[in-house]
């Protein structure tokens, strides 16, 4: 399977701190979200990336003591996609999780 984020893929995503990486998964879980009910393939193709940069994450070696919680989230989004809800998973409770991510990786910017 080719890559949609090629760059980020291409070592770009190591860059980022977990912060940075896990709101960019949650970009794209909000997206999904968004789209869910409006255009199946756009739905579609967020949840592939969120669950692409999710795997970018889990290969990150710096985040090797995070694995369980990283892994989780994606075993979250794939129940929230695939609609079985075996976890009562929300694209609205995933976007909530991922969006305190982002919230930090904005106060550290700033500093």
């Amino acid at each position: 399977m080719t890559a949609q984020h090629q760059n980020l893929a291409n070592g770009k995503w190591k860059l980022l701190s977990l912060c940075e990486q896990m709101g960019n998964i949650g970009s794209e879980i909000g997206r999904a979200g968004k789209w869910k009910q409006k255009n199946f393939a756009i739905y579609e193709s967020a949840v592939f990336r969120a669950i692409e940069l999710i795997d970018l994450t889990l290969a990150d070696e710096r985040w090797k003591n995070r694995l369980k919680e990283i892994t989780r989230a994606r075993e979250l989004v794939c129940d929230a996609h695939t609609g079985k809800n075996e976890f009562n998973s929300t694209f609205e409770s995933l976007e909530k999780y991922f969006n305190h991510f982002a919230f930090a990786a904005r106060i550290n910017a700033g500093k």
